[in-house]
């Protein structure tokens, strides 16, 4: 079990930048904790968007982060990517302190964040949606073969069989299949920590499952994985942990096992559950 993120210490670091596990209150259950934040806050002049947040994310394990509207979810989020610096506190990548102040020292770290507008180019195909803004070349021409190629064997790892052909247009693809080449995207760019937010919003349930399906096989490749979410079905048959927001805080945070739907639903709308586990409920 995770103690509560509320009584975790600031991070301090070694003489190497490393985040000491004895004064961090970093979860040493983790294991391969990849991306950590302590003391993390943001405000938009007098107004607390999120406050305080201590939280971990593990290599190759999918964490849910849920919250009603308003709960801090997108400033959480878009303060890893980079969009917004934080007011206060500290992010450690693999261990050692970074500061990120725009998305590309973000993407250059190994984060890639999948909008729920996915922004894709329509008038695309496949292939050219992969590599917009990163051609390879050859003898000064786009490498079409190495792109093509490239991007089959990816959607292949990833589990997509639905495409018929990479030059599809992006345009002529379902809810599903935009997903997957919007995740592709992100790995072709090697990307370690990949965030989803609303993955599966107005996807049917054949689409929603080839989503889910897409998030497993990326943990399963030992690339960390965070899903921003309101639908709590989807969170319980992917996610490996979980963390709530509730009016810009992290009220709980732990192991998918020690959550229902009751408790999450809780803690989403209360900020407080009497079904969660003393060392995950909440401080008082």
């Amino acid at each position: 079990m995770t103690s509560t993120p509320e009584s975790s210490t600031d991070a301090t670091t070694s003489g190497d930048g490393a985040v000491s596990e004895a004064d961090s209150g970093v979860d040493v259950t983790l294991g391969n904790t990849l991306l950590s934040l302590r003391g993390v806050s943001k405000s938009f002049g007098p107004v607390q968007a999120i406050q305080n947040i201590n939280l971990d994310i593990p290599a190759g394990k999918v964490t849910a982060v849920i919250g009603d509207n308003g709960a801090g979810k997108s400033t959480l989020i878009k303060t890893i990517a980079g969009i917004w610096t934080p007011s206060s506190g500290h992010i450690y990548w693999n261990g050692k302190e970074v500061h990120i102040h725009n998305p590309r020292e973000s993407g250059e770290l190994g984060i890639a964040t999948v909008y729920q507008d996915l922004a894709l180019c329509d008038n695309l195909d496949i292939v050219q949606n992969l590599y917009l803004g990163n051609e390879p070349t050859k003898f000064g021409v786009l490498d079409e073969i190495k792109m093509e190629l490239s991007t089959v064997q990816i959607l292949k790892d990833l589990a997509v069989t639905t495409v018929k052909s990479v030059r599809q247009l992006v345009g002529s693809l379902s809810g599903g299949q935009r997903q997957a080449v919007a995740v592709a995207r992100a790995i072709t760019r090697e990307s370690k920590l990949v965030i989803m937010d609303e993955p599966t919003a107005a996807l049917g349930v054949s689409q929603t499952a080839q989503v889910v399906n897409l998030i497993q096989t990326l943990a399963s490749r030992g690339v960390a994985v965070i899903v921003i979410s309101h639908n709590l079905t989807d969170v319980f048959e992917v996610a490996d942990r979980i963390a709530v927001m509730y009016l810009g805080s992290l009220v709980s945070s732990g192991p998918i096992e020690n959550y229902d739907t009751g408790s999450a639903v809780d803690l989403i709308t209360t900020g407080t559950s009497s079904r969660v586990p003393p060392t995950l409920a909440p401080a008082q």
